[in-house]
């Protein structure tokens, strides 16, 4: 009886008929039920575990089932002329297309996102000139923790990236941990060229395998994995010692497999230990550029004419 009088005042007042009036009442109720619903369900989801990953998961399994639900039952309740879904999802998605192209850009890209996996939360990946931690994924974009830029060595700036769904489609994404979970880092270093190079080597050598212990051995492990997928095969995974030369002096470059979260560490170590390894050594010196003046007459090779000009002859 007073939904009744409600309704007649409303209808007199603002011109709202009966079947509008049950229908905005109705996209109420449902809209307050899924809400509720969506609710219950996350606290049941946050007790099941306390992994946090999980937990992530179940909170967006959720919230997009129950928006796609409440979607369809308000989108039907308004639309019951179209009795035909596949009907009510084709205008709708051609109304989309050509109003918002953005949108439906992003959401195309979080659909291949969920289909392909190129990356998921936890992930550490570049797409275009951003890199950094996966650390939300939404319909319209997922958010990255910002690492390199003005940082060394890929650690975080402690900035929140948003970047639209849709650059999975233009933009090149590199991937650090799916599949193989190493990356290759190389530390360069430069001695002179009077500096026994051959036991400086040895050294760099025993230290990077001493740093990289085990780690080959669950490196290709992972190889055999990911060759299930992709076309990954390395034929040496071992460290290694590459030699080179350079204006001045001797580059000797450590080669190895790293974490890509603990880069900075690791080099870290290999330097400390370079330090204190090369200073027990009075044969190996480090090279930097110098600058230095050459006498010609004291240093020239024997039985070449002197110079005119060091000697103060006119022409």
């Amino acid at each position: 009886m007073i939904f009744d009088t409600v309704f007649a005042w409303l209808e007199q007042a603002l011109g709202v008929s009966p079947e509008l009036q049950s229908k905005l009442l109705i996209s109420l109720v449902l809209i307050l039920g899924l809400g509720l619903l969506h609710r219950v369900a996350l606290n049941i989801a946050s007790r099941q575990t306390e992994d946090v990953r999980v937990q992530y998961r179940l909170r967006k399994t959720i919230t997009y089932t129950v928006s796609v639900l409440g979607v369809l039952l308000v989108g039907r309740l308004w639309l019951e002329g179209f009795h035909s879904l596949s009907i009510y999802l084709g205008l709708l998605s051609a109304g989309l297309a050509i109003a918002l192209r953005e949108p439906v850009v992003n959401l195309a890209g979080w659909a291949f996102i969920l289909w392909r996996r190129p990356f998921d939360v936890g992930d550490r990946i570049q797409i275009g000139s951003h890199a950094g931690d996966v650390i939300d994924q939404r319909i319209f974009q997922f958010t990255m923790l910002e690492i390199g830029n003005w940082v060394d060595a890929d650690q975080s700036t402690g900035r929140i990236i948003h970047v639209p769904n849709g650059k999975v489609f233009g933009e090149a994404l590199a991937n650090y941990t799916s599949a193989f979970q190493y990356i290759w880092n190389e530390v360069p270093v430069l001695i002179t060229f009077e500096s026994d190079w051959k036991k400086a080597k040895e050294i760099l050598q025993a230290i990077a395998v001493e740093r990289s212990e085990n780690l080959s051995e669950f490196a290709q492990r992972q190889i055999r994995s990911a060759a299930r997928k992709f076309m990954i095969f390395y034929t040496n995974l071992t460290p290694t010692v590459y030699t080179s030369v350079k204006d001045s002096g001797v580059l000797l470059t450590v080669r190895y497999l790293c974490d890509p979260r603990r880069r900075r560490g690791t080099e870290q170590a290999i330097w400390e230990d370079i330090l204190t390894a090369f200073a027990a050594y009075k044969e190996i010196d480090f090279a930097y550029p110098t600058q230095r003046f050459f006498n010609h007459i004291q240093e020239g090779k024997s039985g070449m004419p002197p110079n005119p000009d060091s000697t103060g002859m006119d022409e």
